[in-house]
């Protein structure tokens, strides 16, 4: 019984996911979480908040501990020259601490290069996230299109069944030719063509949009239906409004800032090569030692043997504690020390190079969105102004036909020039929409529909 309500929850969710249809808004929050490009920049983003860490934390004094163990054996001589055997083992542990006490804020400046990375890493995370928004945004809206071509060929498709039945009775009546009736059916058969053309390059449409979602289950994937204005108004906006929005909205242009600081921090930390380096360190030891020979440490200054003391008493005994300072002053290293600030320098304007062309990218994507807006905008204009009067050919057409004084040839010509007619109204409606969302998504607008 558990086995089977664990399927049949399995089986309800699997039928809610294939009738879920998927708006703009849960395909852009799916891809900008799901997608593994933009995983693999928030691993990038991750190691770089794990550098800065790194880079806090050598402000922190160095500790380590070691112990060593030696056993000698074989022949030796002593300072009078006798040979004597020479076997022995000797213990020793010590702790020691080290801190680096001056370098002319090496360690806040690389902490200062490193937090201007961290911030430089989301940035980069920000713009993959808005390229892919926008290529789903951009495949969004090929759906839809190529869903109201659909339906605009299942109209044509309608209309030339009709003609067919027609033209059919009258044939069979005899008050039509049979010409009447072939050019009917192959103008049937054409129509049902468009249709199967129209949903496979919906279905791929679909197979593409499921592709830049990386879903598994492509062929269950579906999307909404959205309601569009059958008239669209003219652009609000203009480059030069916009330009200066983008420059700060932008995280491309956000990140090449955030390098040239990042880059001027580099020379900073560069420089301190030239100035000493201080270091603080403390320690504290104990050593053993035991002859494998004898039980004598030596001899005191009577000639009387000394009996070697234990482990822990040797231990006691020699404890001991040490501190130091040193100073590490460079004097000479070949002019290397040199050649990297100018080497740092040289990246910070290969950082300011950056920065102007990721400006003059953004300018020039904006440029192109305005003049795409308004040239697909008029293009939208007089594709309507050529449907309408497609429409109006059309319905001549017909009433002619009803009169018998032009073909079925005649008729089926003015209803493919407005299906074509219909088609570059949907095609410049849609481009005109991609470009508007566009040019709004550079001024700072969300993507939505």
């Amino acid at each position: 019984m558990k086995r089977f309500a664990v399927l049949t929850l399995s089986l309800i969710s699997f039928v809610a996911f294939s009738q879920k249809k998927w708006s703009l808004e849960e395909c852009v929050n799916y891809a900008v979480e799901n997608n593994l490009q933009v995983i693999q920049n928030q691993y990038s983003k991750k190691s770089q908040d794990n550098s800065l860490q790194i880079a806090k934390r050598e402000y922190l004094p160095s500790v380590s501990g070691n112990i060593n163990n030696n056993a000698t054996f074989g022949q030796g001589r002593d300072i009078f020259g006798n040979s004597n055997r020479n076997d022995n083992f000797s213990n020793s542990a010590n702790v020691g601490a080290d801190i680096l006490v001056f370098n002319n804020g090496r360690l806040e400046k690389n902490i200062r290069k490193t937090e201007y990375d961290v911030q430089a890493s989301q940035f980069d995370l920000e713009r993959v996230k808005n390229d892919i928004s926008l290529q789903i945004a951009q495949q969004y809206l090929s759906v839809l299109l190529n869903r109201e071509i659909t339906k605009i060929s299942e109209s044509a498709l309608e209309n030339a069944d009709k003609l067919y039945k027609r033209a059919k009775i009258t044939t069979e009546v005899g008050t039509t030719p049979k010409t009447v009736l072939a050019e009917a059916e192959a103008a049937l058969a054409r129509e049902k063509q468009n249709v199967k053309t129209a949903e496979i390059n919906t279905s791929r449409s679909l197979f593409s949009l499921a592709m830049l979602l990386q879903l598994s289950d492509y062929k269950n994937f579906d999307i909404q239906d959205v309601p569009l204005n059958s008239v669209l108004d003219a652009p609000l906006y203009s480059a030069e409004n916009i330009v200066n929005q983008a420059y700060e909205n932008q995280p491309q242009i956000k990140a090449a800032e955030t390098r040239i600081k990042s880059a001027e921090a580099q020379t900073e930390i560069t420089k301190t090569a030239f100035w000493p380096t201080v270091t603080a360190n403390a320690g504290i030891g104990t050593s053993y030692f035991n002859s494998l020979v004898t039980n004598y440490a030596g001899v005191d200054i009577n000639g009387n043997p000394i009996k070697e003391s234990g482990f822990f008493k040797q231990y006691k005994d020699n404890f001991g504690q040490q501190l130091g300072l040193s100073a590490n002053i460079p004097i000479f290293n070949k002019g290397i020390t040199r050649l990297n600030v100018e080497q740092s320098k040289i990246n910070e304007e290969i950082a300011k190079t950056t920065l102007q062309q990721q400006k003059q990218e953004v300018l020039q994507n904006v440029q192109k969105a305005q003049f795409d807006a308004e040239s697909n905008y008029e293009a939208y204009l007089a594709a309507m102004e050529a449907e309408k009067s497609s429409r109006l050919a059309l319905d001549f057409a017909e009433k002619s036909y009803e009169a018998g004084r032009t073909t079925i040839y005649d008729l089926n010509v003015a209803r493919n020039n407005y299906a074509n007619a219909q088609g570059s109204v949907a095609q410049a409606k849609y481009n005109y929409l991609f470009s508007m969302k566009l040019l709004n998504f550079y001024a700072g607008i969300p993507l939505s529909l």
